[in-house]
Order: C-alpha cells, then sequence, then structure tokens
C-alpha cells in the first residue's frame, strides 16, 4: 500500500534511509558568518547583525519597519501587545493552527474567540469572519463587542498556514469595518506572495519566524514588520524589558520582555537569507514534482489559491477520509518517511475548549484527513 508514494519520494531525496519532513540547509557562507560573529564576541542581543536582519526582513515584507525577536511566539505576543490587546479583551484566530498563535492571545490574558478556515487555503475565512462579525457583535464607542461574552474584540490572528496565503486582503478589509487590528501570523510563509504583496507585510502587523524547522533558520528567531511607526518603537521596548538607559544607569518604566534576538542568530539568519530565493525556487519545484504524482490520484495537493503564490513551506495532502490518512502515517513513517497529521484543534485543546468557537466545520474536515509530506529544500 503507497509503495508507489515511497518510491517517489525516496527518489525525490535520494535518500535510502530516513526522510525527515523538514530539514535546514547550511552553507559554508553560514558557517564562516557565524564565526565571524563569534569572533566579534558580540553574541548576545547587541550587534551588528541585529540590525542588518532586520533591513533584510524590512525589504522583504515591504515594510517600514522591523523588529527582531527570539523566536515567532515572542513576536506574536509583543503584536498583541502593541495592538493594545489587554486583559479580558478578545482576538479573533482560527482553530487550525500551531498552538503558539492562541498561547499569545492568552499571555496578554485574552482569550482567543475561533472561527473556521477556507478549504483551499487553511486560512482564516473572510466570509465566515464576516458572519461572525455581523450577527453576534455590536459597535459600541468605536469598539466591536462580543453580544455572548460583552468584551471588546480588539485583534485578529490570520495565519498562512504551512506557508500558503490565505485571502488576507478580505479579511483586513472585514476587520477595518469593526475597528480590529490585524496581525498576520506569517511563521511559515516568509517570501510568499498575495496579489504580488509580501505575507507579513499586508495587514497592520505581521510576524515570522525563524524556527530550526523553517524555511530559513537562526535555530530560533523571529521579526515583527509594521508600516507604523509607534507600533515599531513599543516593540522595540518591550522586546528589551522597557528599558532606558541614561548613561551607565538603568531604567525600567514598565513591565518588559527580554526577548531581543541574539546577535549570533541574526548572523546566521543574514547569511541564509541570502539563499531565501533560491529556497523557494527549489521548494516549488518540490511541489510542482508532487503535483505529477497525485495528479491522477484520490489523494489531493493543497495548491496555492489564485492571486498567491506560495513558498510551500511544508507540502500538504488531503486523504479521502481518516482512516486513509492514519494508514497513510503510519504506513510513510514505518518506510521511515517522515509524515504527520496537522495540529490538533486549538480549541479542543484542554486549555482553549471553553473559549468561544463560532465554526470549525472546514477545520474538522482538514484536520481528519490532512498530512504534511517530506518538504526540505533538495538543492
Amino acid at each position: 500500500m503507497f509503495e508507489k508514494e515511497i518510491e517517489f519520494i525516496r527518489q525525490l531525496y535520494s535518500k535510502s534511509e530516513f526522510v525527515p519532513l523538514h530539514e535546514p540547509r547550511f552553507s559554508k557562507n553560514d558557517i564562516n558568518t557565524v564565526s565571524e560573529c563569534i569572533k566579534s564576541s558580540y553574541v548576545s542581543s547587541i550587534g551588528e547583525y541585529v540590525e542588518l536582519l532586520e533591513n533584510k526582513i524590512s525589504k522583504i515584507a515591504c515594510s517600514d519597519y522591523a523588529v527582531a525577536t527570539s523566536s515567532g511566539t515572542s513576536a506574536l505576543h509583543i503584536a498583541l501587545l502593541v495592538a493594545g490587546v489587554v486583559r479580558n479583551d478578545e482576538v479573533i484566530t482560527q482553530p487550525l493552527s500551531f498552538v503558539a498563535t492562541s498561547n499569545a492571545i492568552k499571555y496578554c490574558g485574552a482569550n482567543p474567540v475561533f472561527v473556521d478556515v477556507d478549504i483551499d487555503t487553511m486560512g482564516l475565512a473572510p466570509n465566515s469572519l464576516r458572519k461572525f462579525l455581523e450577527t453576534s457583535t455590536y459597535m459600541l464607542n468605536g469598539f466591536c463587542i462580543n453580544k455572548l461574552t460583552q468584551k471588546i474584540i480588539r485583534a485578529c490572528i490570520p495565519v498562512h498556514t504551512f506557508g500558503n496565503p490565505c485571502r488576507i486582503d478580505e479579511i483586513v478589509k472585514v476587520c477595518r469595518e469593526f475597528n480590529i487590528v490585524v496581525i498576520e501570523d506569517a511563521a511559515e510563509s516568509l517570501g510568499s506572495t498575495y496579489k504580488n504583496k509580501s505575507t507579513g507585510g499586508i495587514a497592520d502587523i505581521g510576524i515570522y519566524s525563524f524556527n530550526g524547522n523553517k524555511i530559513v533558520t537562526g535555530g530560533s528567531g523571529g521579526c515583527i514588520v509594521t508600516n507604523n511607526e509607534e507600533y515599531a518603537i513599543r516593540a522595540k521596548h518591550l522586546s528589551t524589558t522597557a528599558r532606558i538607559q541614561n548613561g551607565a544607569s538603568f531604567f525600567h518604566d514598565q513591565i518588559g520582555y527580554n526577548y531581543r534576538l541574539p546577535n549570533i542568530n541574526a548572523s546566521l539568519l543574514c547569511s541564509q537569507l541570502e539563499n531565501l530565493d533560491l529556497f523557494i525556487e527549489n521548494k516549488r519545484k518540490i511541489h510542482h514534482e508532487y503535483s505529477k504524482l497525485f495528479s491522477c490520484s484520490e489523494i489531493k495537493l493543497l495548491n496555492e489559491i489564485t492571486f498567491a503564490k506560495s513558498n510551500y513551506w511544508l507540502n500538504t495532502i488531503i486523504l479521502k477520509d481518516q482512516n486513509c490518512r492514519d494508514s497513510f502515517i503510519e504506513e510513510m513513517n514505518k518506510n521511515k518517511i517522515m509524515t504527520r497529521p496537522t495540529w490538533t484543534l486549538l480549541n479542543q485543546l484542554p486549555m482553549f475548549e471553553s473559549c468561544q468557537t463560532h465554526s470549525e466545520e472546514n477545520a474538522k474536515f482538514i484536520s481528519l484527513r490532512a498530512v504534511n509530506i517530506p518538504s526540505s529544500v533538495n538543492l
């Protein structure tokens, strides 16, 4: 069973042993750049590579400002804080996402409200979002109020799931009508575009992740991007322990966070980013090969939607039912080819199961059938 798929993936990656889901690619220049950073002795949160990285990411996102952080999760947390999210607020997001999306909301003392995704993007569905806001909220003194809880809905976090752009322009349009700040969770979609605009740089605020399994990595790391100067200034302040330095003295004017990206991680990222276009080109070729494999199959490959260009961070397939999904994963993993189901829906996790879920039909469908398959850059 699935012999054709097993043989295809082995040939694609020229491996007879274990085929990982997504492994990093490092060049000699990566090693040399990190070595130079070590020699400089500036390996912590001060150093030239942090600012250089911010400039590079700002150009990719076409944003005015970028603030480097220690992780994508910390970037989300700070983004929510600068958007004004406070205790007892609510933030709309999707049930199909990595747990960090809703964890960051809880860090602020706020609660997520779950709204369904589109099948073809696996990202927040603008039609479901509009239906929820029009039927379940009202406006009061410029704030969007949830009829059920009587709490302010302050922000919305759509996710570009597995690198595939969601309909972010429609989401932004809906949220503008209800005075809701949009934070793009582009943790997985660096280099992806929607209507010729870089994901992460389309909404009010965007975030990226540079974790070890992302398309480029610093081992860890994240970044906030925005065109709002006030947001950028506050993000940098909060992520550097809210420190105000006056000569040799230190003063902290509020609760801050030790979230600044270390220079050594930034040095690796600066080098990795030189190959971003090459990595994306390669991953799109891999997706094209998979499209040939699954073209005459009951297994459906997730493709980018019209106007989108995906970095295809993790190629994703949809099987006909849960039993078929489980059989596929079992067979692949038995043959040392790493595959995995999508995440458990966030509203099914114990810390979020009491949070409001407006709709989840598509998210449930996907969670029972979708599988991520090997997607490493294959140079």
